[in-house]
């Protein structure tokens, strides 16, 4: 009998490649809006944007500041940078970020295969902390929808990962044991720590190899490792 029964997986890093698809949307959006007159080139305003983006992500995490505020200033403040402060092209660009990355449909290698097998065996979950209109799309635009049976966002949960909450509600939610269920995930700090301090066995998709020192209960580097045990 199967230790397993419910996989609750991540989607942006983990399925939904969100760094292939962030910088084709950038791209474009880097010549739809002529940002050549302000910053040198394409990687000087991706440079800028990414200090002010993880620093907005993480402030946001911690509860201090506000999707919008995030949403908005995390390209406002390079625009900034380079003497263009202009706050309603700030928000129509973050507006038009939003809604065109959605539409991009890049995944990790492997992992429709992976899916349509896993299916067969699993109830299959996602466990993201990324804003409901967005990841919505997200799964719509992909393919990724069907092959999953609840759909579990922090913005509509009321925490993130890695908060102890978020996964004890998925994992009542989907009328579960945590000894049923296992957590996929990119993040060392998100997915594989709150699991862990959730009490659930996870699954760390490395695929960049980062050295770490927690006792992990699985660790991969493609999507087609999760067949060699489940």
């Amino acid at each position: 009998m199967k230790k397993y029964k419910h996989l609750l997986f991540d989607l942006d890093h983990t399925l939904w490649d969100f760094e292939a698809n962030s910088e084709a949307t950038l791209r474009e959006m880097f010549d739809t809006y002529q940002l050549s007159r302000f910053f040198t080139d394409y990687e000087d305003f991706h440079a800028k944007y990414e200090v002010h983006n993880l620093h907005l992500w993480a402030q946001y995490r911690r509860g201090r500041v506000k999707k919008s505020v995030l949403n908005v200033q995390r390209f406002h403040l390079p625009f900034t940078e380079v003497g263009f402060d202009d706050i309603n092209v700030a928000q129509q660009f973050a507006q038009d970020y939003l809604s065109i990355s959605a539409t991009q449909t890049r995944l990790f290698p492997n992992t429709i295969e992976v899916l349509e097998q896993l299916k067969e065996n699993y109830e299959m979950h996602i466990i993201t902390n990324g804003f409901k209109e967005v990841q919505n799309k997200k799964l719509d635009n992909s393919g990724l929808r069907p092959f999953f049976d609840k759909i579990y966002i922090s913005e509509l949960i009321g925490v993130q990962k890695p908060n102890t909450y978020f996964f004890d509600y998925a994992v009542k939610s989907c009328h579960a044991s945590k000894k049923e269920c296992l957590v996929i995930g990119d993040s060392l700090e998100a997915d594989i720590k709150g699991a862990q301090k959730a009490g659930i066995d996870q699954v760390y998709f490395n695929t960049r190899e980062v050295k770490h020192d927690i006792d992990i209960t699985y660790v991969i580097k493609d999507l087609s490792e999760l067949l060699n045990f489940l």
